[in-house]
């Protein structure tokens, strides 16, 4: 594609046409998905083609031409549409024409929105008030806006980011962007659901279009179920997570209430795009979700994945997070349709995921997962998490412990090390102080943390404090890292590891030297 735009840019009418061949099937959809009238939308699609053509030489980057074509092609769909709305119609005749899709409250509703809306705009300083008029009310793009202003896209985003946090304010809404998708386009027409604030709050400065879901979960940790909205299989979990995470469990079930509300409404978009990266925390989330796509009728929704394991000149990846706005933007339109296998493959890695038969978790491994390609190397890593066949200890627990022995002393330069070496984890900084602190309890700890110091307790309202302390190995430590002994023969275990819990006799062991679990004689302490 780099080749196609780089020649197309030189006058190079084949490669153009390579171009037109390539993306006029995205062109045709997104134009349909806009427009819903096919005599409408091959006029619309040789517009923005045109209009790509005209401007090619004002794409700073040729990885962008996806998701800056797309804009384009939605544009040109909202002119359209601005062209043929009628300036006036009596509300009686507009109720009758458009009665199955508006009911007369929600038409009330929005032309009273609509006026509290201009007068909240005209409320702006002059600089906010005109990038808001030319971006969101005439479809202009920040490049086009930021060439006729002679101002940096750098600053309109920043303009358009005080204007919508200024808007909030007097609207009293949390989200502008989609109460202006909700008047001005009958509805919002696409949910991006992403796995953290960080990526969360860069789309919403950014371009991309359409309302925001960030999904707060930690399904690698604490005990998981089929159904995790069942009232039994919850409080298990928020009891867990408050004991081990610190995580209040009232802020946990308000948020998974609130995260669930938007998801049982996904009927009221036109597409639902999944924002996901390779590793385990991410790998449970994406398959969760699918499992539970794969229960409901998807009616005119289209759920789409963007799911990355690298991004150029970002080395070592570790998520989406590293990102910044821009390079997020290049994604968009870049995401692939879901379809039944991968809605079947999500289901299947969950199902195995939740249960309690450890045989599940070992049997998901010789499955065909071709159909999301980071779940195989996910999975491995779940079950490598388990006591290991040579000391007892899961590879969280090895690796740490090997670090100290190697000089690293500082939690936080423990946590960023395991981040590295591990980054196909995503182990975030509430899990592994949990791990740190159940290393370091008496009987049989295996590291002293000297200094004073404190780990996240919700009951004792305590918060993670590392900065005047060091870890050391004790001699347990020492003794089970060389693998002189067993852990969990000296210590026990109570723990869950998605649907198993881990306790008494522990019969299954990670091997990792043959990267497998292998079955050994259980032990009675």
């Amino acid at each position: 594609m780099q080749c196609w735009i780089e020649e197309a840019r030189l006058g190079d009418q084949n490669a153009w046409k390579q171009i037109v061949q390539h993306f006029s099937g995205m062109a045709f959809s997104v134009a349909y998905t806009r427009l819903g009238d096919w005599s409408l939308v091959e006029d619309t699609v040789q517009e923005a083609f045109a209009e790509a053509f005209a401007n090619l030489h004002k794409l700073q980057e040729a990885e962008a031409f996806p998701g800056w074509f797309k804009i384009i092609v939605e544009r040109q769909c909202h002119r359209l549409l601005r062209r043929k709305r009628p300036t006036m119609m009596p509300l009686a005749e507009t109720i009758v024409m458009d009665v199955e899709k508006y009911e007369v409250e929600l038409i009330a509703e929005r032309r009273e929105w609509h006026q509290k809306l201009h007068q909240s705009v005209e409320g702006l300083s002059d600089k906010l008030k005109l990038a808001v008029q030319l971006y969101y009310f005439q479809g202009y793009s920040i490049g086009e806006i930021s060439s006729y202003l002679s101002v940096s896209p750098s600053v309109l985003k920043k303009r358009l980011f005080d204007a919508r946090n200024k808007l909030r304010a007097s609207l009293l809404v949390t989200d502008f962007v989609s109460m202006f998708n909700d008047i001005y386009e009958g509805g919002e027409s696409v949910l991006h659901i992403v796995n953290g604030d960080h990526v969360g709050d860069k789309l919403r400065k950014g371009t991309i279009r359409g309302d925001i879901l960030v999904w707060r979960e930690v399904y690698p940790v604490g005990p998981v179920s089929l159904e995790m909205s069942e009232h039994s299989s919850r409080a298990a979990r928020v009891e867990y997570l408050e004991k081990t995470l610190g995580i209040p469990g009232e802020d946990y079930v308000s948020n998974c209430k609130t995260q669930e509300q938007v998801l049982h409404n996904f009927h009221k978009y036109d597409e639902v795009v999944l924002w996901f990266e390779h590793d385990l925390f991410d790998q449970l989330m994406l398959s969760y979700l699918l499992h539970w796509f794969s229960t409901q009728t998807l009616g005119q929704t289209k759920l789409s994945l963007l799911c990355i394991g690298n991004y150029p000149g970002i080395d070592p990846f570790r998520g989406l997070g590293q990102l910044t706005t821009k390079q997020l933007e290049k994604l968009s339109g870049t995401w692939q349709q879901i379809g039944q296998q991968e809605l079947e493959t999500g289901k299947k890695i969950w199902e195995a995921y939740t249960s309690p038969d450890i045989t599940r978790h070992v049997d998901i491994l010789r499955e065909d997962t071709f159909a999301l390609p980071f779940a195989h190397v996910a999975l491995e890593l779940h079950l490598s998490r388990l006591p290991s066949t040579m000391n007892g200890l899961g590879i969280v627990e090895q690796t740490t412990l090997e670090l100290v022995q190697q000089g690293v002393n500082s939690p936080q330069e423990l946590f960023k090390q395991i981040g590295n070496r591990m980054s196909g984890l995503g182990m975030g900084d509430l899990e592994f102080w949990y791990r740190l602190r159940n290393m370091s309890e008496q009987p049989h700890a295996l590291l002293e943390i000297q200094g004073p110091h404190s780990f996240p307790d919700h009951q004792k309202k305590t918060t993670p404090s590392f900065d005047q302390c060091v870890v050391a190995l004790t001699e347990v430590g020492r003794n089970i890292t060389a693998g002189a002994h067993d852990w969990v023969k000296m210590k026990g275990i109570d723990e869950w590891y998605g649907g198993l819990w881990l306790q008494g006799d522990l019969a299954w062991r990670w091997d990792s030297e043959r990267n497998q679990l292998v079955y050994t004689e259980p032990y009675h302490k």
